[in-house]
């Protein structure tokens, strides 16, 4: 099944109900960064909650940051997720790995760590970008976002994500948003009623990996409520704008001093993108051409 996400309403329009499946870009941050299981689960439920929270934004630019940094080996987890359906992230410390639960579960929260914060920041496509804090729950990344949705954007939700890992690599990842909307967010039975339906999905992932589509998985949820598929899906994938003109922009703020240094001690530079991975190597020609730049702009200055 292709990563997509796919929008639906049910109660006349009182309920939003979003889906993404995640699997090949969850599949694509774990071999870009080399994670462990643990880290691949944390980062990957990560990934599907920016996707699905900023499947609500307006403007074709538009993003959303998400950063949770707790008390656990894991360190911290960044994603930063588009309306566009790309997504990028990256685990702090991703080669951590952590003892399984009693029940035999990848022990997120416990690799998270239960003592700290979530920082999401919203870039509307204009102005200043929204940021609002919140602390952790649990550490499980879904009950710290449900939290979140609560407080921060008061808005009753019940959020599921998942990543199912097999021998093999990522067998299926994904998650489901469901939110009351305003025009129905007084109908405390309406509430009520989602909460007791997002409590009984059990095995979401497991469903993905049996080839059950989304538009089934809401059947099985809302499918009582006048379900409303809406048309067309939207294709998601890993990408990350980093390159190697963007690489040279950095460095040459380093300055001459350091960029000459970097040519005598290291005869070039070398450089990794955090979200992505991806290597980027400056020769020691490359970086004479932005000292020279860099020289040139000093005398047109002075000039």
């Amino acid at each position: 099944m292709a990563d997509q996400l796919i929008r639906a309403t049910a109660a006349a329009g009182g309920i939003r109900v979003v889906g993404v499946v995640t699997t090949r870009l969850v599949q694509e941050a774990r071999q870009r960064h080399g994670l462990s299981y643990v880290a691949t689960a944390a980062l990957g439920r990560t990934l599907s909650a920016g996707l699905l929270l900023a499947s609500s934004m307006k403007r074709p630019e538009s993003r959303v940051n998400l950063r949770i940094r707790g008390d656990g080996p894991l360190g911290g987890v960044l994603v930063d997720a588009g309306l566009d359906g790309t997504v990028r992230g990256y685990v702090d410390r991703g080669s951590v790995e952590v003892p399984l639960t009693p029940e035999g579960q990848l022990d997120v929260g416990t690799a998270i760590g239960r003592n700290g914060y979530l920082y999401v920041v919203r870039d509307v496509g204009y102005g200043y970008p929204y940021s609002s804090t919140v602390e952790l729950v649990s550490g499980e990344i879904g009950e710290d976002l449900t939290y979140y949705l609560a407080m921060s954007e008061q808005t009753p939700s019940a959020l599921v994500l998942g990543v199912l890992e097999g021998p093999d690599g990522v067998a299926a990842a994904g998650g489901m948003l469901l939110q009351v909307m305003p025009k129905a967010a007084q109908d405390e039975s309406l509430i009520t009623l989602l909460e007791t339906r997002m409590s009984c999905l059990s095995g979401f992932t497991p469903q993905l990996r049996e080839n059950k589509t989304l538009p089934q998985i809401f059947e099985s949820l809302v499918g009582d409520l006048g379900l409303e598929i809406l048309p067309g899906s939207q294709m998601l994938r890993f990408h990350c704008p980093c390159s190697s003109s963007r690489m040279l922009g950095a460095l040459k703020m380093l300055g001459v001093d350091e960029l000459q240094d970097m040519i005598e001690q290291d005869d070039g530079a070398e450089a990794t993108c955090h979200f992505c991975g991806e290597v980027y190597r400056a020769t020691a020609e490359d970086l004479s051409q932005l000292i020279s730049a860099l020289r040139m702009e000093r005398s047109g200055a002075s000039s």
